[in-house]
C-alpha cells in the first residue's frame, strides 16, 4: 500500500467515523479521532456482521483492499453511542 492509498484509507475512514458519530449525537474528538473511530468501527461492523451472517453491503477497495463503508458507518454509531452512554455525567 502506498502513501497515496493510505492516506485515501485514512480519509474514507474519517467520514465514516464522522457519520457514525453524528447519527449517535456524540462527538469524540477532532478529524483524526474520527479517523480511528471509523477504523474501529469498521472492525465492530463487520465483526456484527459477520456473527449475524449479514452480507457486505458497500466497500470501495484502496490498495487492493475492501474496506466496509456501510459497516465502519454502523460500527462508528454503535461505539460513539456506548463511549457517550459512558462518559455522560450522571446526577
Amino acid at each position: 500500500m502506498t502513501v497515496v492509498q493510505f492516506l485515501v484509507l485514512l480519509l474514507v475512514a474519517a467520514i465514516c467515523g464522522a457519520i457514525g458519530q453524528a447519527l449517535a449525537g456524540y462527538s469524540l474528538g477532532g478529524c483524526l479521532v474520527s479517523a480511528v473511530v471509523g477504523f474501529l468501527g469498521a472492525f465492530i461492523g463487520l465483526w456484527l456482521a459477520r456473527e449475524l451472517k449479514l452480507p457486505e453491503v458497500f466497500s470501495v477497495q484502496i490498495g487492493g483492499e475492501a474496506f466496509p463503508i456501510v459497516w465502519s458507518i454502523v460500527g462508528s454509531f454503535l461505539f460513539a453511542l456506548i463511549v457517550g452512554l459512558l462518559s455522560r455525567r450522571r446526577r
